[in-house]
């Protein structure tokens, strides 16, 4: 089942793209991570609860996205979407966010909790961001010492430089590599879809500018070694479900102890078995059980 991209523009002058898998009254509302789009929940969407109306954004600068103001926190995706969903009239919906869109979901749900009413996280970033470091001569991480302005993330010789010159060059047998070695870690797409989903990655413009926003992201009320946290995480009243697979390599288990610590008592942690930083690839069923027991509830 293909699910056709739409486009729909905000007042910033930027586009987003979307897809939707029409059904019931209930909606749900899923946010991409890095390196990704709308286009990577289609196994997701395809197999959700039919009781569902399914909507899949791209963020700004990934998919279908323009991408004509450069990103510089997290905060400025999640202003993009609070606006989608002003323009499609959506407003208590359930959100689901994967990865970094799970940070963009959070700042979401902190700053419109009318508009969440059921957040989920997956292998999602944590609330003290995602820290890069300065790499010795071998390329190993220097503890300690942060990478902090554009300019040094974008020159970052092992998370970021390979990723962009492989996406200038359309080099889609180095992002399989990458991808192999760090997400597919169990399963992979079938051929065609993976296929599919390399095309997809091609078409993100804003690597540094997402790196940069992960790295300054912090929402707790501790200080991340570059700067205090805004406290923001309190202020997420919604139930929370934070999913966490044991082999994921990407966010490390620490990320999610921490997502539930920072918003309390309203979070809850659900560890997935034998899978790592994508669930729906690796154990699809799996996530959605879980997805449908919390949002029973």
């Amino acid at each position: 089942m293909d699910f056709p991209v739409k486009t729909i523009k905000l007042s910033n002058g930027e586009e987003l793209g979307y897809r939707i898998k029409e059904g019931g009254d209930k909606k749900l509302l899923l946010i991409h991570g890095n390196m990704t789009s709308s286009k990577h929940w289609d196994i997701l969407m395809e197999k959700f609860d039919k009781d569902y109306t399914i909507y899949a954004v791209d963020m700004r600068g990934f998919g279908a996205s323009t991408y004509k103001t450069p990103v510089n926190s997290l905060k400025d995706f999640s202003d993009d979407i609070n606006e989608f969903m002003d323009k499609m009239n959506l407003t208590n919906v359930n959100v689901a966010g994967w990865s970094t869109g799970g940070g963009v979901a959070m700042i979401l749900a902190a700053d419109h909790p009318s508009k969440v009413k059921k957040l989920i996280l997956i292998e999602s970033v944590g609330t003290r961001g995602y820290p890069m470091f300065k790499k010795d001569q071998t390329g190993n991480a220097i503890a300690g010492e942060y990478l902090t302005t554009k300019e040094e993330i974008a020159r970052d010789p092992v998370q970021v430089l390979p990723l962009q010159k492989a996406y200038d060059n359309k080099d889609k047998a180095t992002l399989r590599a990458i991808w192999e070695a760090t997400i597919y870690t169990h399963n992979k797409p079938d051929p065609e879809k993976y296929d599919e989903y390399l095309d997809d990655m091609l078409t993100q413009r804003n690597l540094a500018d997402v790196d940069y926003s992960l790295v300054h992201f912090n929402i707790s009320e501790e200080h991340n070694g570059i700067e205090q946290g805004n406290g923001k995480a309190k202020s997420i009243e919604c139930p929370v479900l934070v999913l966490w697979g044991e082999n994921d390599l990407v966010v490390p288990e620490q990320m999610a102890l921490d997502i539930k610590k920072d918003i309390g008592e309203n979070a809850e942690l659900v560890y997935l078995k034998n899978s790592g930083h994508s669930p729906l690839i690796d154990n699809l069923d799996q996530l959605l059980d879980n997805m449908y027991s919390f949002l029973r509830k």
